[in-house]
């Protein structure tokens, strides 16, 4: 994170902190660059501690106490960082005056609308209160993902059909705003990310391969995709050492994420797990044949 440029200054930086490590990350990249960012930490979900930051815990549909905080620590950028578990229930959401109106949309979106959706609707009643929603990339531009080889190790022919067939399965998943993984092996999607997430995807996996539902012969891939309708903004697919950990238990072969549209954290580290564990892991155009690669 060294050399990072500095922000210009456009009034302060929020970042809502879920789980994850992305947070705390995005955090320190802020404030190496000049930033005081104000960590609003979701109550039952953020796992970090931020010593060194003045952080905050809210709800995660107190609308009131968020805009309030805005308002006193003049905020007027925010960075939606890390995951949400479980939705807030309707009695959770605390509107503001002029959210009010918004509230029976709000909970339609919540109890039937998919992650994409609630999402969408987040960076709405954000930008109602006069912030502008910002990307992690924008404050650490050197997290996505680049095309080709991350690591010392390339897929091999094989690899290349498994990642061409998950990234066919992740794309229609996304186009159905369920989720952004698939996993692929000997050319058959074996696994679809749904609201579990990646880690516990693999898990199943894992527990197929000992089944042996899955060949025990063949390695396979695991891909990450964008959604195909997806806001840049909050989200986007996100890989690290432990994601490197859990597909090295799964039996697979290696990792392909989107180029320019998904989340490398704690890339030497990662690298390092990878290679020690002889799996590749690259960035991908999933409109090209053979993985983009």
């Amino acid at each position: 994170m060294a050399g990072l440029p500095s922000l210009a200054p456009k009034g302060r930086l929020a970042i809502i902190a879920g789980k994850g490590f992305l947070p705390l990350y995005v955090a320190k990249a802020a404030q190496q660059a000049g930033e005081a960012p104000l960590i609003l930490a979701l109550a039952n979900e953020s796992d970090h501690s931020f010593d060194g930051f003045e952080a905050v815990s809210v709800g995660v549909g107190d609308l009131s106490a968020i805009e309030r905080l805005f308002r006193e620590k003049g905020i007027t950028r925010v960075i939606l960082s890390g995951g949400v578990a479980r939705r807030p229930d309707w009695r959770d959401i605390h509107p503001t005056f002029r959210t009010i109106l918004k509230v029976p949309s709000v909970v339609r979106t919540l109890l039937s609308g998919g992650d994409d959706s609630v999402l969408q609707m987040v960076i709405k009643l954000i930008e109602a209160m006069g912030c502008e929603v910002l990307g992690a990339h924008d404050i650490v531009p050197g997290l996505l993902a680049k095309t080709g080889p991350i690591g010392a190790n390339t897929p091999s022919d094989d690899d290349r059909r498994d990642i061409d067939s998950a990234s066919e399965a992740a794309k229609r998943l996304g186009e159905l705003d369920i989720g952004q993984g698939a996993v692929s092996v000997g050319g058959r999607v074996v696994a679809l990310e749904g609201v579990e997430g990646t880690d516990r995807m693999l898990e199943r996996v894992t527990a197929l391969r000992a089944e042996g539902r899955i060949s025990a012969r063949r390695k396979g891939v695991l891909v990450k995709l964008c959604k195909p309708q997806q806001d840049m903004r909050a989200d986007l697919p996100t890989i690290g050492p432990s994601t490197v950990e859990n597909v090295v238990r799964a039996g697979l072969a290696g990792i392909a994420v989107e180029a320019g549209r998904a989340l490398v954290l704690e890339e030497a580290k990662m690298i390092a797990a990878a290679d020690a564990a002889g799996i590749f892991v690259c960035g991908i155009d999933p409109g090209l044949p053979q993985g983009g690669l």
